[in-house]
């Protein structure tokens, strides 16, 4: 980008996405290269496409600007965002940091970023995924074009039942974001991406502070990424490719006696082997692999786990031996079919089944007094999108329970919201006769001809 009087026009977004091809197109064809020529490309038309592609309804940063807001006057305001990058005058802004429950009771802290840093973001990302999905491993599910948690849960299916695995790395990373060292993210960042102005744009998102109840804190200098901003889930893919995915692939699977197989989305992952031996020398080696890169597994959640043909058969090891293991909200287990035999089952995570209810008890009691019909209509949106996410062909005693659970909740609070009249179960049954929750829903299970994931 130039900054003299005689600048270039700026590309139009065809140009744009004609050189994102061929940055694409050259970065399979040699994984060495370093791009030098990228901030360029963050054209007005590439920033319109990114404003348009961000979600209208997200809340506001600490600049108070909604999405609907910035509309008006969009495209004076994306030319003064653009002139701005292009004369190195484009500050980040400190990111606005709220909570949202956990499973287990704490509170999760999120990341609200502004709307100008998001749609500069999400325009860095439509560059930087030409370049990295050249090098991410088929066995990579999280935030990336095309894939998603079933297409994981899949390859967990095909890992296990094709694989020649007998045993499970169950494995949890404690506070990923939060714990990702900026200069190596940067170092790794500089293999592939050799334009300084674009790192400098990247740096500026590392440390540009937060503010927590209306105070300014300055975010450590060496570790954590923004959790909600729209460049992280990118930047911690490509982190832990460096770390796990690649060290697995060309350092340990050649080292290992029998078949190794993994399945990563986003920082959850689980790798299933051969042999016991194999599981427990990685697990020491990863431990330190991870520290390596300030990163540390969690003691209770990181664990090796019998898992797959013939362990039926097996007595226990001891009371902890659980033959099963969590991943993406469900619980994994090896269990009987009266059609199959033994089989991979998955279930709903019990804690996870308990925080969907709990969500949906405190959506009836906040909306009781909504008419009927309205909150019929907005029950069966959650119980859509529930099926839609855990509707897995083994897990349908868990949808029962979710659809039992919603009915008992919505009667509860139909039955509270008033003194002078009651919702008795049979009056109750009369009103889901006239509106009926969807029943619970399977999604189809393909078979394509998977690959093995590793």
């Amino acid at each position: 980008m130039s900054t003299s009087g005689n600048t270039p026009r700026p590309l139009t977004l065809a140009n744009v996405y004609t050189k994102l091809r061929h940055i694409s197109k050259r970065s399979r064809a040699d994984k060495g290269v370093r791009f030098r020529s990228l901030a360029h490309l963050l054209t007005p038309d590439i920033l319109r496409k990114a404003y348009w592609d961000l979600n209208r309804k997200a809340a506001a940063g600490i600049d108070g600007v909604t999405w609907t807001q910035y509309q008006e006057g969009l495209s004076t305001r994306l030319d003064d965002l653009h002139g701005r990058l292009r004369n190195a005058d484009y500050k980040a802004q400190p990111v606005r940091r709220t909570y949202i429950p956990k499973g287990d009771g704490k509170m999760r802290p999120l990341g609200v970023t502004a709307l100008e840093d998001k749609i500069v973001q999400k325009a860095v990302v439509m560059i930087l995924e030409h370049i990295y999905e050249a090098d991410f491993h088929p066995f990579s599910y999280g935030f990336r074009p095309g894939k998603s948690p079933q297409q994981a849960l899949d390859a967990v299916r095909v890992m296990v039942t094709r694989g020649h695995v007998n045993w499970i790395l169950e494995a949890d990373i404690k506070g990923y974001f939060d714990n990702v060292v900026k200069p190596l993210l940067m170092e790794i960042l500089n293999q592939r991406i050799g334009d300084g102005r674009l790192l400098d744009v990247i740096g500026k998102w590392l440390h540009c502070g937060v503010i927590d109840q209306g105070e300014l804190l300055l975010t450590d200098p060496d570790r954590g990424t923004p959790q909600g901003a729209v460049i992280s889930p990118l930047l911690g893919n490509i982190y832990l490719h460096h770390v796990l995915d690649e060290w697995v692939l060309r350092v340990v699977a050649p080292r290992l006696d029998g078949a190794v197989h993994l399945v990563r989305y986003a920082d959850d992952f689980v790798m299933g082997f051969e042999y016991r031996a194999d599981a427990e020398r990685v697990l020491r080696v990863l431990h330190k692999r991870m520290d390596r890169y300030g990163l540390t597994l969690h003691p209770d959640k990181t664990r090796i786990v019998r898992f797959g043909n013939g362990m039926e058969h097996e007595p226990r090891r001891s009371p902890e031996d659980s033959r099963s293991f969590d991943f993406l909200g469900f619980t994994h287990t090896w269990a009987r079919n009266h059609r199959s035999g033994y089989g991979l089952h998955l279930r709903t995570m019990a804690k996870r089944l308990r925080r969907s209810i709990r969500a949906v008890h405190d959506w009836c009691q906040t909306h009781r007094h909504l008419p009927v019909r309205q909150q019929w209509k907005q029950l069966q949106v959650k119980l859509v999108g529930h099926y839609g996410y855990y509707g897995r062909r083994t897990n349908y005693k868990s949808l029962q329970r979710f659809l039992q659970a919603v009915e008992r909740c919505w009667r509860y609070w139909l039955n509270r919201r008033s003194q002078r009249t009651t919702m008795p179960w049979e009056k109750f049954h009369h009103l889901v006769q006239r509106y009926p929750l969807p029943s619970p829903r399977i999604r189809t299970v393909p078979d394509p001809q998977l690959l093995l994931p590793l």
